[in-house]
């Protein structure tokens, strides 16, 4: 790809086994998927069988073109709507349409989420209770709504060993610091736990909460670093695998736990972050 050659870096290869058609007649919702990671994620759960609301709160025509990828490239359906994830009457009302259009739901991945950068003592209170409100109680509501519908629907007999998995894409601030975006890595932080104890509630209804949570991704969120030489040198120094991390390689994570293959993983984070988590500073013994 023109990135990677740009940066004289290796390419990444696509798997020898990818973990495709794993999901047949299975229905999804998922959040903030008109760009970035939420795309990937929508395309290929479609990929792997499932159809899909792509959900979205501004572009309609970018979350109309993940829509029409889908319908033209897989043998899955997809429809976009238009939600804001922290209004609680939007959310239900995206629910409600996708069961009415699906008849069932087996997968919600909450994706949306935002960044309202700031030092703490110019960050505004709008700024802070902005990110909240969608990174968090945004995953609150679709998360709650998600196991309302799955403890109702049960396990339906030849579409999955589960009555419903709940995806949440966190990020590596759910426990890395990060100072200039204190609203940011509270929301995750808040996330996580927020799935975890999801995950030991709604475990006894076989039903499933995990997390994904990606360190530096090539998204258009951070489209400064990766395409400005030095920024990305210097991104490298945080990265021990020393490459930015692509868009499908969290999409595959999260075809993979919402399979049945993943049956037995519940609560738990899968960090896609080329070591970011490891202390890069302490590779060379502290």
């Amino acid at each position: 790809m023109e990135y990677y050659s740009k940066h004289n870096l290796p390419t990444p290869k696509e798997p020898h086994c990818p973990v495709y058609h794993c999901l047949p007649n299975q229905k999804a919702i998922v959040t903030g998927a008109s760009s970035g990671i939420g795309k990937e994620v929508a395309i290929m759960l479609a990929k792997a069988g499932a159809d899909v609301c792509v959900n979205y709160s501004k572009s309609e025509h970018k979350a109309s073109e993940v829509a029409e990828e889908i319908n033209l490239r897989t043998d899955c359906n997809a429809f976009t709507f238009k939600a804001d994830v922290s209004k609680e009457d939007e959310v239900l009302s995206m629910f409600n349409a996708a069961q009415k259009r699906f008849g069932h739901i087996d997968i919600v991945v909450c994706n949306a989420g935002i960044q309202r950068d700031a030092p703490l003592v110019d960050m505004s209170v709008a700024q802070f209770d902005e990110v909240i409100g969608i990174n968090l109680r945004g995953q609150f509501l679709c998360s709650r709504e998600a196991v309302r519908i799955f403890k109702k629907q049960g396990i339906i007999e030849n579409t999955s060993c589960s009555a419903g998995k709940i995806l949440s894409i966190a990020s590596v601030h759910d426990i890395i610091p990060w100072a200039g975006h204190v609203n940011y890595a509270a929301s995750k932080g808040g996330v996580a736990m927020l799935i975890k104890s999801i995950a030991q509630e709604v475990a006894q209804y076989r039903i499933r909460a995990n997390i994904i949570s990606p360190g530096a991704i090539r998204t258009p969120i951070n489209i400064q670093t990766w395409q400005n030489h030095e920024a990305y040198e210097e991104l490298m120094k945080l990265i021990p695998y020393k490459r930015i991390g692509e868009p499908r390689e969290v999409g595959r994570c999260a075809v993979w736990l919402a399979s049945d293959q993943s049956d037995y993983i519940n609560g738990a984070t899968v960090y896609i972050d080329g070591g970011m988590t490891l202390y890069p500073g302490f590779e060379t013994g502290g």
